[in-house]
Protein backbone atom coordinates (compact mmCIF):
# COMPACT_ATOMS: atom_id res chain seq x y z
CA UNK A 1 0.00 0.00 0.00
CA UNK A 2 3.23 2.15 0.15
CA UNK A 3 4.37 1.32 -2.78
CA UNK A 4 1.47 1.78 -4.90
CA UNK A 5 -0.88 4.61 -5.33
CA UNK A 6 -4.26 4.72 -4.07
CA UNK A 7 -6.70 5.23 -6.93
CA UNK A 8 -10.41 6.55 -6.15
CA UNK A 9 -12.93 7.05 -8.56
CA UNK A 10 -16.15 8.47 -7.81
CA UNK A 11 -18.92 8.82 -10.19
CA UNK A 12 -21.97 10.44 -9.95
CA UNK A 13 -24.33 13.01 -11.92
CA UNK A 14 -24.64 15.21 -8.91
CA UNK A 15 -21.32 18.00 -8.86
CA UNK A 16 -22.07 19.11 -5.64
CA UNK A 17 -21.54 15.32 -4.23
CA UNK A 18 -18.40 14.72 -6.05
CA UNK A 19 -17.16 17.72 -4.66
CA UNK A 20 -18.29 16.79 -1.22
CA UNK A 21 -16.14 13.68 -1.96
CA UNK A 22 -13.03 15.16 -2.91
CA UNK A 23 -13.09 17.40 0.24
CA UNK A 24 -13.52 14.66 2.33
CA UNK A 25 -10.55 13.11 1.57
CA UNK A 26 -8.67 15.91 1.25
CA UNK A 27 -5.95 14.97 3.89
CA UNK A 28 -5.55 11.23 2.32
CA UNK A 29 -2.77 10.29 0.39
CA UNK A 30 -5.79 9.52 -2.06
CA UNK A 31 -5.63 10.38 -5.67
CA UNK A 32 -9.20 11.12 -6.45
CA UNK A 33 -10.64 11.29 -10.02
CA UNK A 34 -14.27 12.62 -10.54
CA UNK A 35 -17.04 11.29 -13.39
CA UNK A 36 -19.99 12.58 -13.90
CA UNK A 37 -21.97 9.45 -15.59
CA UNK A 38 -21.16 5.89 -15.83
CA UNK A 39 -20.82 6.28 -19.33
CA UNK A 40 -17.56 8.81 -18.36
CA UNK A 41 -16.46 6.72 -15.96
CA UNK A 42 -16.03 3.80 -18.34
CA UNK A 43 -14.08 6.07 -20.50
CA UNK A 44 -11.69 7.08 -17.56
CA UNK A 45 -11.35 3.46 -16.53
CA UNK A 46 -10.35 2.08 -19.98
CA UNK A 47 -7.47 5.22 -20.45
CA UNK A 48 -6.04 5.57 -17.16
CA UNK A 49 -4.24 3.53 -14.61
CA UNK A 50 -5.80 1.12 -12.51
CA UNK A 51 -8.37 2.30 -9.68
CA UNK A 52 -8.38 0.50 -6.31
CA UNK A 53 -11.85 1.83 -5.45
CA UNK A 54 -14.81 2.66 -7.21
CA UNK A 55 -17.31 5.12 -5.64
CA UNK A 56 -20.87 4.75 -7.53
CA UNK A 57 -23.82 6.83 -7.32
CA UNK A 58 -27.56 4.49 -7.51
CA UNK A 59 -29.74 6.86 -9.46
CA UNK A 60 -28.06 8.20 -12.47
CA UNK A 61 -29.43 8.89 -16.00
CA UNK A 62 -28.73 6.46 -19.03
CA UNK A 63 -27.05 4.06 -17.10
CA UNK A 64 -27.47 3.44 -13.01
CA UNK A 65 -24.77 2.84 -10.39
CA UNK A 66 -25.39 -1.04 -10.84
CA UNK A 67 -25.42 -1.51 -14.15
CA UNK A 68 -22.44 0.63 -14.46
CA UNK A 69 -20.43 -1.37 -11.59
CA UNK A 70 -21.59 -4.56 -13.47
CA UNK A 71 -19.47 -3.50 -16.56
CA UNK A 72 -16.75 -2.50 -14.65
CA UNK A 73 -16.60 -5.69 -12.97
CA UNK A 74 -16.91 -7.55 -16.67
CA UNK A 75 -12.96 -6.11 -17.23
CA UNK A 76 -11.72 -5.14 -13.77
CA UNK A 77 -12.67 -7.27 -11.10
CA UNK A 78 -10.27 -6.97 -8.65
CA UNK A 79 -11.36 -3.05 -7.96
CA UNK A 80 -13.63 -2.82 -4.83
CA UNK A 81 -16.85 -1.41 -5.81
CA UNK A 82 -19.10 0.90 -3.66
CA UNK A 83 -22.55 2.65 -4.17
CA UNK A 84 -23.95 5.77 -2.86
CA UNK A 85 -27.82 6.11 -2.48
CA UNK A 86 -30.54 6.84 -0.73
CA UNK A 87 -32.35 5.26 2.00
CA UNK A 88 -35.31 5.17 -0.91
CA UNK A 89 -33.26 3.13 -3.01
CA UNK A 90 -32.29 0.52 -0.11
CA UNK A 91 -34.27 -2.63 -1.45
CA UNK A 92 -33.16 -2.12 -4.95
CA UNK A 93 -29.68 -1.63 -3.65
CA UNK A 94 -29.89 -4.93 -2.08
CA UNK A 95 -31.06 -6.91 -4.47
CA UNK A 96 -28.38 -5.63 -7.05
CA UNK A 97 -25.81 -6.25 -4.88
CA UNK A 98 -25.07 -9.77 -6.45
CA UNK A 99 -25.22 -8.65 -9.40
CA UNK A 100 -22.71 -5.93 -9.77
CA UNK A 101 -20.64 -7.57 -7.42
CA UNK A 102 -20.91 -4.93 -5.38
CA UNK A 103 -18.70 -4.93 -2.31
CA UNK A 104 -20.63 -2.26 0.21
CA UNK A 105 -23.74 -0.06 0.15
CA UNK A 106 -23.38 3.59 1.68
CA UNK A 107 -26.33 5.11 2.18
CA UNK A 108 -27.22 8.50 1.55
CA UNK A 109 -26.28 11.30 3.70
CA UNK A 110 -23.73 9.48 4.80
CA UNK A 111 -21.38 10.08 7.83
CA UNK A 112 -17.76 11.00 6.79
CA UNK A 113 -16.06 9.29 9.52
CA UNK A 114 -17.52 6.19 8.71
CA UNK A 115 -16.77 6.95 4.66
CA UNK A 116 -13.21 7.41 5.37
CA UNK A 117 -13.12 3.88 7.72
CA UNK A 118 -15.19 1.85 5.13
CA UNK A 119 -12.47 3.28 2.30
CA UNK A 120 -9.41 2.56 4.61
CA UNK A 121 -10.97 -0.95 5.03
CA UNK A 122 -12.15 -1.93 1.37
CA UNK A 123 -8.17 -0.76 0.45
CA UNK A 124 -6.72 -3.57 3.25
CA UNK A 125 -9.43 -6.09 1.79
CA UNK A 126 -8.02 -4.95 -1.39
CA UNK A 127 -4.49 -5.36 -0.78
CA UNK A 128 -4.49 -8.44 0.89
CA UNK A 129 -6.70 -10.17 -1.80
CA UNK A 130 -4.12 -8.75 -4.69
CA UNK A 131 -1.27 -9.78 -2.12
CA UNK A 132 -3.26 -13.89 -2.33
CA UNK A 133 -3.06 -13.35 -5.60
CA UNK A 134 0.28 -13.28 -5.95
CA UNK A 135 0.97 -15.58 -3.53
CA UNK A 136 -0.95 -18.06 -5.42
CA UNK A 137 0.66 -16.84 -8.98
CA UNK A 138 4.41 -17.38 -6.76
CA UNK A 139 3.27 -21.08 -5.67
CA UNK A 140 1.59 -21.89 -8.89
CA UNK A 141 4.87 -20.88 -10.95
CA UNK A 142 7.07 -22.82 -8.49
CA UNK A 143 4.60 -26.02 -8.64
CA UNK A 144 4.95 -25.72 -12.46
CA UNK A 145 8.72 -25.26 -11.96
CA UNK A 146 9.00 -27.95 -9.86
CA UNK A 147 6.87 -30.64 -12.04
CA UNK A 148 8.87 -29.64 -15.15
CA UNK A 149 12.62 -30.49 -12.52
CA UNK A 150 10.40 -33.77 -11.85
CA UNK A 151 9.58 -34.48 -15.82
CA UNK A 152 12.96 -34.12 -16.29
CA UNK A 153 14.20 -36.23 -13.79
CA UNK A 154 11.67 -38.84 -14.47
CA UNK A 155 12.94 -38.17 -18.42
CA UNK A 156 16.53 -38.88 -16.98
CA UNK A 157 16.11 -41.78 -14.90
CA UNK A 158 14.44 -43.75 -17.31
CA UNK A 159 17.26 -42.97 -19.95
CA UNK A 160 19.27 -44.54 -17.33
CA UNK A 161 16.72 -47.30 -16.76
CA UNK A 162 16.81 -48.19 -20.20
CA UNK A 163 20.45 -48.04 -20.67
CA UNK A 164 21.18 -50.50 -17.59
CA UNK A 165 18.75 -52.68 -19.40
CA UNK A 166 20.42 -52.43 -22.46
CA UNK A 167 23.88 -53.07 -21.32
CA UNK A 168 22.58 -56.05 -19.03
CA UNK A 169 20.67 -57.14 -22.55
CA UNK A 170 24.69 -57.08 -24.11
CA UNK A 171 26.04 -58.56 -21.38
CA UNK A 172 23.40 -61.63 -21.10
CA UNK A 173 24.37 -62.40 -25.43
CA UNK A 174 28.39 -62.26 -24.49
CA UNK A 175 30.35 -65.46 -25.24
CA UNK A 176 32.27 -65.21 -22.15
CA UNK A 177 30.81 -65.60 -18.30
CA UNK A 178 30.90 -62.40 -16.37
CA UNK A 179 30.33 -62.76 -12.56
CA UNK A 180 30.36 -59.81 -10.04
CA UNK A 181 30.76 -60.63 -6.51
CA UNK A 182 30.51 -57.72 -3.57
CA UNK A 183 32.55 -57.00 -0.56
CA UNK A 184 30.82 -59.81 1.17
CA UNK A 185 31.28 -62.76 -1.29
CA UNK A 186 28.19 -62.53 -2.08
CA UNK A 187 27.40 -62.91 -5.93
CA UNK A 188 25.92 -60.00 -6.80
CA UNK A 189 25.33 -60.43 -10.97
CA UNK A 190 25.99 -63.14 -13.42
CA UNK A 191 25.37 -62.56 -17.47
CA UNK A 192 23.85 -65.77 -19.13
CA UNK A 193 27.07 -67.36 -19.71
CA UNK A 194 28.32 -66.56 -15.94
CA UNK A 195 24.61 -68.38 -14.97
CA UNK A 196 25.33 -71.47 -16.20
CA UNK A 197 29.07 -71.48 -14.79
CA UNK A 198 27.40 -71.20 -11.22
CA UNK A 199 24.96 -73.02 -11.78
CA UNK A 200 27.51 -75.88 -11.63
CA UNK A 201 28.69 -75.20 -8.54
CA UNK A 202 26.06 -74.13 -6.90
CA UNK A 203 22.05 -74.66 -7.41
CA UNK A 204 20.95 -71.34 -6.17
CA UNK A 205 23.58 -68.28 -7.62
CA UNK A 206 21.93 -64.71 -6.51
CA UNK A 207 22.33 -63.84 -2.86
CA UNK A 208 24.79 -67.08 -2.29
CA UNK A 209 28.54 -65.84 -0.70
CA UNK A 210 31.06 -68.32 -2.74
CA UNK A 211 32.25 -69.81 0.28
CA UNK A 212 29.22 -71.72 0.35
CA UNK A 213 29.66 -73.48 -3.02
CA UNK A 214 31.60 -76.91 -3.88
CA UNK A 215 34.19 -75.59 -5.74
CA UNK A 216 36.43 -73.54 -3.29
CA UNK A 217 38.90 -72.51 -5.65
CA UNK A 218 36.61 -69.80 -7.24
CA UNK A 219 36.32 -68.27 -3.71
CA UNK A 220 40.33 -68.38 -3.78
CA UNK A 221 40.82 -66.31 -6.85
CA UNK A 222 38.24 -64.21 -5.58
CA UNK A 223 40.47 -63.16 -2.84
CA UNK A 224 43.55 -63.45 -5.25
CA UNK A 225 41.83 -60.50 -7.00
CA UNK A 226 41.02 -58.30 -4.06
CA UNK A 227 44.82 -58.56 -3.01
CA UNK A 228 45.98 -58.08 -6.29
CA UNK A 229 43.57 -55.50 -7.95
CA UNK A 230 43.92 -57.70 -11.08
CA UNK A 231 44.53 -61.16 -11.81
CA UNK A 232 44.49 -63.13 -15.35
CA UNK A 233 45.52 -66.90 -15.41
CA UNK A 234 44.32 -70.27 -16.06
CA UNK A 235 41.84 -72.49 -14.01
CA UNK A 236 39.82 -75.34 -13.57
CA UNK A 237 36.47 -74.98 -11.87
CA UNK A 238 33.98 -77.96 -11.53
CA UNK A 239 36.36 -80.06 -14.03
CA UNK A 240 36.20 -77.38 -16.99
CA UNK A 241 39.50 -74.94 -17.63
CA UNK A 242 38.59 -71.48 -18.45
CA UNK A 243 40.60 -68.69 -19.10
CA UNK A 244 40.02 -66.11 -15.88
CA UNK A 245 40.66 -61.95 -15.42
CA UNK A 246 39.25 -60.38 -12.27
CA UNK A 247 39.17 -57.00 -11.65
CA UNK A 248 38.61 -54.89 -7.88
CA UNK A 249 37.02 -52.05 -8.14
CA UNK A 250 35.29 -49.76 -5.55
CA UNK A 251 31.55 -49.49 -5.78
CA UNK A 252 29.56 -47.32 -3.44
CA UNK A 253 32.68 -47.20 -0.71
CA UNK A 254 33.21 -51.40 -1.00
CA UNK A 255 35.24 -53.28 -2.88
CA UNK A 256 33.95 -55.44 -5.11
CA UNK A 257 35.35 -57.80 -8.17
CA UNK A 258 34.04 -58.80 -11.15
CA UNK A 259 34.96 -61.80 -13.22
CA UNK A 260 35.43 -63.24 -17.00
CA UNK A 261 35.20 -66.80 -17.26
CA UNK A 262 36.18 -67.96 -20.89
CA UNK A 263 35.95 -71.50 -21.59
CA UNK A 264 39.19 -72.74 -23.03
Amino acid sequence: MKKEQVRILCVDDDRNVLRALERIFFDDNYDIILANSGEEGLEIIDSSDPFQIIISDYRMPVMNGVEFLKKVYEHYPETVRIVLSGYADAGSIVAAINEGHIYKFIPKPWNDEDLRATIQNSLERYFLLKRNRELLAELAQANEELESRICQRTEQLELRNRAMEFSQSLLGYLPVAVIGVDETGMVAYCNDKGAVIMRRLYNDIFGVCLHECCDIELGRLVEQVRLENQVTLHCTLAGTSYRFWGQSFTYCGNQAVVIVLLEN
